[in-house]
């Protein structure tokens, strides 16, 4: 699978909600309906924050029967965080050194 843009990926997880959710299917496939029980959230808004996880790349449904079960896609949150650290450490990494706070070159 294809990630999105690191800006559709960090819209994502800029959310609390969305952060837990990505938590849960971090351990197991969930539906909608098992996410709402955990959250003090309808369905439509688990649906809503499941959109916007699944448009960033980050997770991916799998329909079964009636349902669809949501897993993380732990490859594309995990290379979506490296290439966003590798981005920061490349101008920490060429900062001068000479007496300058290395969070100036960012």
């Amino acid at each position: 699978m294809q990630v999105n843009s690191p800006q559709r990926v960090f819209y994502a997880l800029a959310s609390l909600p969305r952060r837990r959710i990505i938590a849960f299917l971090s351990q197991t496939a969930l539906s909608t309906a098992d996410l709402a029980e955990r959250f003090a959230l309808s369905r439509p808004a688990i649906s809503r924050h499941l959109s916007v996880l699944v448009r960033a790349g980050l997770i991916g449904g799998e329909r079964q029967g009636q349902r669809v079960l949501y897993r993380l896609n732990r490859d594309a949150l995990l290379g979506a965080l490296a290439r966003f650290a590798s981005e920061v450490d490349g101008p920490l990494r060429h900062a001068p050194q000479a007496g300058r706070n290395p969070r100036d070159a960012i």
